[in-house]
């Protein structure tokens, strides 16, 4: 019998972060400042301490725990209740999201320090942190959804933070338009399942799935259980910004730093995998569904990564980062390997968290210029950001024995075993994919912190904010301890984490009963298994292999063209200058929006409108059956003159007719009888 987890212990996880998010919101003016940062990091540190004593009587105890907790609502025999279930990849994904969230409040301190809206930012991210919490614990669908939709209204809030710039609002918009689109297709999805199974209830789901797998969907011959998955997928592409979904997540870089960190590294755009990962139960019974997520995933992390090239804002190159690295995850997901999806998503999370957290670093060093080509050098000022940094990018390429090294390699090793249709396709993206990573890292990398200094002499943006009485330009400096803690405290399981957890995540038992896997049909995780001989094996075999070696190539060739020869990339625009004008304007996927899909829906809009509001509702039945009586009303008015004499007069005329309609039979002669 394993062990029971304690219900209370489990409701402080998310009410704590809420507690906290209450009062820095409501009665920020009241606590000050200081009030509002010590009330919600208390609330994220109780949260991460209770999360981590959950994952270890998860891990060592075997506990598990699956009851409602409140009945909300009931239609019929349709019950709609608040829930956890909590078992391996839930513990993981409670720590993943408080430790992360826990190092973005410290390090906020010091990013927001003087920000106006200090005490609302603290707020926003507390409650961000509950509304992902209540995603990862819930075990039904209607829990799920309001979780979901909640980090959706949060990043909305957090994006456009800064209110009063255009292009935040715009960005803020944006990414609350296109999720909108992805989270339609994902309640339609939950209301198929629904109407299958009449229970909201994951357990209840799960277990009628196979009955669902031989049923169609309504009027057509195509499988039900493909249609249900696939929108949830499309539910999952635009939290977990896939393509063509994913547009709206290089510009939530609007948003503060620290948002960043937590929203496009650990949490929300995690939401979609983890989302995925639970319905393996469904998944596991449509190849139809599987292949539609290996080819949008394939596509994500190779094409996105090439964007990632040609940006110059340092955020913005970690934000496709995020977008390349998803997907890798998605597509870990397309071949049934989803314990590598989960365990990248937990590798991923330490060390993109840590690598836009030095960004932010390096941009408060820079005063707030973003742009990489004006920075160089900075490794001698800024020590700490610069090793953290250079161990984020190490684990983010897949150096041998640094975390991303073990997920990422799992993944591509789990492609090439699958036996999908779309499973060529996707190799040859993941493969290609490591070379690009390497890349546009050490690109960064080498920009940022080696090379000539190209910050000396030239005024900051802004900054009349941060000269001193004499005007003396500063130079860059080193953060402040609340900005480099967390650096140090995530650079720690960037580099470890991989190692240390690789072997319970992906051939324990840790996650067994939360994933299902029909390995006759789906066998890329036997294959590992069976070629697994320990992580440190892995890692040494991965000397000789191809990734290893285009991950070394992309290193080198960044630090050819940039600091050796840096007239090389200008001469490889000029040469290439229609496929970089392509790049620059994102595969014309925001212009695709704009002027064709807004413009046709703005379009179909104006012509329901004119056309069918106007025109024909209001024009033809409303005010045509008004118009009609009118008409009526004007011709019979002239038969009421109010004379005697015209009444006496109508009415003889009234009689003389009626008797001859009468009598007319009577007349053979008339009738022609």
């Amino acid at each position: 019998m394993s062990a029971q987890l304690s219900q209370n212990l489990l409701l402080t996880v998310p009410l704590a972060p809420l507690v906290g998010s209450i009062v820095a919101g409501l009665a920020g003016k009241v606590v000050g400042r200081r009030g509002a940062h010590l009330i919600t990091i208390l609330g994220v540190l109780v949260a991460f301490i209770c999360s981590a004593m959950v994952l270890q009587s998860v891990a060592v105890d075997g506990a598990r725990f699956n009851a409602t907790l409140y009945e909300w609502m009931s239609v019929g025999p349709l019950k709609m209740e608040v829930g956890f279930l909590v078992d391996g990849l839930t513990a993981m994904m409670m720590c993943v999201v408080t430790f992360v969230s826990l190092m973005v409040h410290i390090y906020t301190i010091g990013y927001m320090e003087e920000d106006p809206g200090y005490q609302r930012f603290f707020s926003y991210i507390s409650l961000f942190t509950f509304s992902m919490l209540m995603l990862v614990m819930s075990n039904n669908f209607l829990q799920l959804f309001f979780g979901w939709e909640a980090v959706g209204l949060v990043s909305y809030l957090l994006i456009g933070f800064w209110f009063k710039k255009p292009t935040a609002i715009f960005a803020n918009m944006k990414a609350f338009l296109v999720n909108r689109v992805g989270d339609f297709g994902f309640i339609l999805g939950i209301g198929l399942l629904l109407a299958y199974t009449g229970s909201l209830n994951y357990a209840e789901v799960f277990a009628k799935s196979g009955e669902l797998a031989g049923k169609t969907f309504p009027g057509t011959d195509w499988p039900l259980l493909a249609v249900a998955c696939i929108c949830l997928f499309i539910g999952a592409m635009g939290k977990s910004a896939q393509f063509p979904l994913h547009v709206w997540l290089p510009d939530s870089m609007e948003g503060p730093t620290p948002i960043s960190a937590l929203i496009h590294a650990a949490t929300m755009v995690t939401a979609g995998i983890f989302m995925v990962t639970r319905m393996s139960p469904l998944f596991e019974l449509s190849d139809i569904a599987l292949n539609v997520v290996l080819v949008i995933g394939a596509i994500t992390a190779l094409f996105m990564g090439f964007l990632g090239i040609i940006q110059n804002d340092i955020k913005r190159v970690v934000a496709y980062s995020t977008l390349s690295q998803l997907g890798y995850m998605t597509v870990a997901l397309g071949v049934s390997a989803y314990n590598v999806a989960v365990f990248h998503l937990m590798t991923h999370a330490f060390f993109k968290a840590l690598l836009f957290l030095a960004a932010g670093s390096v941009i408060i060093g820079m005063h707030h210029d973003q742009d990489i080509r004006n920075m160089g050098g900075l490794r001698k000022y800024m020590p700490i950001t610069w090793i953290t940094s250079l161990l984020g990018s190490l684990a983010l390429i897949g150096t041998p024995f640094f975390a991303g090294f073990y997920s990422k390699d799992s993944i591509i090793e789990a492609v090439h075993a699958s036996h999908l249709p779309g499973a060529g396709f996707a190799y040859m993206a993941v493969v290609a994919g490591v070379f690009v990573t390497a890349f546009y890292s050490f690109r960064m990398y080498f920009l940022v912190f080696h090379g000539k200094e190209h910050f000396h002499h030239k005024p900051f943006p802004g900054e009349h904010d941060h000269h001193d009485d004499h005007g003396e330009h500063h130079e860059p400096h080193e953060s402040p301890w609340v900005v480099t803690a967390p650096l140090l405290l995530l650079a720690i399981p960037s580099v470890v984490i991989g190692f240390l957890t690789i072997q319970p995540m992906l051939y324990g038992d840790f996650l067994k009963d939360a994933i299902f896997v029909n390995h006759e049909a789906h066998h890329a995780m036997t294959e590992l298994a069976h070629e697994f001989h320990g992580a440190t094996a892995m890692a040494l075999h991965a000397f000789g292999t191809l990734p290893f070696w285009l991950a070394l190539g992309g290193v080198v060739t960044a630090y050819v063209f940039y600091m050796v020869a840096p007239g090389i990339p200008a001469a490889i625009a000029k040469a290439l200058k229609p496929v970089i004008t392509v790049l620059e304007n994102k595969y014309y996927m925001d212009w695709i929006n704009e002027n064709i899909l807004a413009r046709a829906a703005r379009g179909l809009g104006i012509g329901l409108w004119k056309g069918g509001d106007q025109t024909l509702i209001d024009g033809a039945v409303v005010n045509g059956s008004a118009n009609a009586v009118g008409a009526f009303a004007r011709v019979t008015r002239l038969v009421q003159t109010g004379y005697l004499s015209w009444y006496a007069l109508v009415m003889a005329l009234g009689v003389f007719g009626l008797m001859t309609w009468q009598l007319w039979p009577y007349f053979p002669g008339l009738t022609g009888r």
